[in-house]
């Protein structure tokens, strides 16, 4: 019997490109070596920034806790020169012990309760109203508003500390004019002007920043609320501010950082003001010990100390930043 006939298997024929089918895509560039060059670009670019924060801030940082477990003594009723000697956790708990640097932070806790309402509500009072449908030359407000903050803060203390001087300053001669007796340097008064001349100083910096949060907002979020009849003042507080908490909450957390490290406007006004003392904050109490009292292990000491604080003040107004948002 004879075997079946088989019917040869066809080839398949490649089909030509339709018209329709469009360009091919093209290959992806993700391979291995792309993307290697990517992370050693990467690298390089990151590299000058670790560098430089290393050697400005990690170094000191760990030069400061080695000198903080030190202290010079003297020998020979102080006639026999001074010499190193280990302390280990000595010039902490004298920091502690010292009221003079407890005390400071209780200045600036008080500086804080004036400061920070008056600085954050007032940059932000400006920036709804730049940013209000009725404004004009906005851009000439936002300049204005941000020149203060062009000036160097020692520059800026120095001007104030002229404008609160009586004989030289126009605004104690007004005032004296008025009838209004106000000493810029009293014992109660001097922290006010300190407060004025930090106030002076970011206000402007920080209505910037709240501007550029308020660009952000949706227009059409603002427009339905018009629409629903809410007026400009209902529109601010209720749609506006809640919209731009994360913005707030970041300038509050910098502001906080900011004013513990306050220097250079208390550094000015207490030559003139006898009574704030040369340790009113803890950044002049830490230059009074080192440059001053030649204690290094002491303001060593007192630097971490003050930098703890600092890290524990960012994580309660993060926490609380974060509750605001959420709420």
């Amino acid at each position: 019997m004879a075997a079946p006939l088989t019917r040869p298997a066809k080839t398949p024929q490649p089909r030509a490109a339709s018209p329709s089918d469009g360009p091919a895509a093209p290959k992806s560039p993700g391979g291995p070596g792309a993307r290697r060059g990517q992370r050693r670009a990467v690298t390089l670019f990151m590299v000058p920034f670790f560098a430089l924060f290393t050697a400005v801030t990690v170094l000191p940082m760990f030069y400061a806790a080695w000198m903080s477990l030190f202290r010079e003594e003297s020998s020979g009723l102080g006639f026999g020169g001074t010499e190193r000697v280990f302390a280990g956790f000595g010039n902490f708990t004298e920091a502690l012990t010292n009221e003079a640097f407890l005390r400071s932070f209780g200045h600036i806790a008080f500086y804080c309760v004036l400061y920070i309402p008056a600085m954050v509500g007032g940059a932000l009072v400006l920036a709804l109203l730049v940013d209000s449908a009725m404004a004009r030359a906005r851009r000439f407000f936002q300049i204005a508003y941000f020149l203060p903050h062009a000036v160097p803060g020692l520059i800026a203390s120095l001007i104030w500390l002229y404008l609160y001087t009586p004989g030289l300053s126009p605004i104690t001669d007004v005032l004296d004019a008025l009838g209004a007796n106000w000493n810029f340097f009293g014992q109660d008064e001097a922290i006010y002007s300190v407060v004025n001349i930090s106030a002076w100083q970011w206000t402007g910096y920080n209505m910037i920043i709240f501007y550029a949060g308020l660009q952000a907002v949706p227009r059409e979020v603002l427009e339905a609320a018009t629409v629903d009849g809410s007026g400009a003042l209902r529109t601010a507080l209720q749609v506006k501010v809640p919209m731009i908490r994360p913005t707030v909450v970041l300038t509050l957390l910098f502001t906080c950082v900011g004013a513990i490290q306050l220097f250079d406007a208390p550094k000015l006004v207490q030559l003139r003001a006898n009574t704030m003392g040369e340790d009113w904050s803890p950044t002049m109490f830490i230059y009074t010990a080192a440059f001053k009292g030649h204690d290094y292990g002491l303001a060593a000491a007192s630097s971490l100390l003050l930098a703890l604080v600092a890290g524990l003040l960012s994580f309660v107004v993060t926490k609380l930043g974060n509750r605001w948002k959420a709420s």
